[in-house]
């Protein structure tokens, strides 16, 4: 049963429209209230690995229709998807498409979009959380912080053939932007921490691995730049992952907020060292 929306003038679906829509991180409590929306009228539900199947239930008169796409693992073409939403469509469908985090972040939803237009079917974009921003902000990691950094760098640790993207200038991301976060990177964690520490940035620089964010078998690994290759072997840590590399991990040391709420004290008040008694009134 989807829950009920409170008063506003909500958009409706129409027949033969596709709603591109990001479901956030995991947590189904951080989904939008016009996804929740969209959840209520669709007809068809086209959804991506990443989606929680307690979302789903919220779209009990919708057919559910599975397109994931999971690295190393057998998935659907892009191609096929993209086709399958457009017939879908032409049938008059009332058609959302689920994506986990945010569709036009490393989401492929620009594609989707794109295709669907190029085909005369009208789409609406909602976006959603981002894992990136808010999967590290479960972990108690905010990807900017005014003593750390004024630049925050989103990659993808792999293309559309599997490996790590060779348009990306390491050096240059390395030298250029304070933090790093890293989607779909654990595969190939080892060459991109080696790019980036033979780009200069120090081994010991903290870096923090954040699995199944925002679920409740999330996991968060503390490491460095130089020991996160064995690290997440010897934690026998899975995908998905999302990799935060810069000073602004050391955070989670005060802002475990999960840890706190189960009891625990923080780590440190003062993890980056700045308190010199007016931090609190800055």
């Amino acid at each position: 049963m989807t829950p009920k929306l409170p008063p506003h003038n909500w958009p409706t679906i129409e027949p033969g429209w596709v709603w591109l829509c990001g479901a956030g991180p995991g947590d189904p409590g951080l989904l939008t209230l016009h996804a929740l929306n969209a959840l209520g009228q669709a007809d068809v539900v086209v959804y991506d690995a990443l989606v929680q199947e307690a979302i789903l239930d919220w779209a009990p008169q919708a057919e559910h229709i599975y397109a994931g796409k999971r690295g190393g693992k057998p998935s659907p073409q892009q191609r096929d998807i993209s086709l399958r939403l457009i017939e879908l469509a032409r049938a008059g469908k009332r058609v959302l498409r689920l994506k986990g985090g945010d569709p036009f972040v490393f989401g492929r939803g620009g594609e989707e979009a794109q295709t669907l237009i190029q085909h005369e079917i009208p789409v609406r974009i909602i976006p959603g959380i981002s894992a990136g921003i808010g999967g590290l902000a479960y972990a108690g990691i905010p990807v900017t912080h005014r003593d750390v950094n004024q630049s925050v760098t989103f990659v993808t640790g792999h293309d559309q053939s599997g490996n790590t993207p060779s348009s990306l200038d390491w050096a240059a991301i390395a030298k250029g932007s304070q933090v790093i976060v890293i989607y779909m990177g654990m595969k190939h964690i080892g060459q991109i921490s080696a790019a980036l520490i033979a780009a200069g940035r120090p081994m010991s620089e903290p870096v923090a691995v954040v699995t199944t964010a925002t679920t409740a078998e999330q996991q968060v690994l503390e490491t460095t730049l130089g020991s996160i290759e064995a690290d997440i072997t010897n934690a026998k840590l899975e995908p998905p992952a999302i990799i935060c590399v810069g000073r602004a991990v050391l955070m989670r040391q005060v802002l475990d907020w999960q840890s706190q709420a189960a009891g625990a004290p923080p780590r440190n008040l003062d993890p980056l060292g700045r308190d010199d008694g007016t931090a609190a009134s800055a």
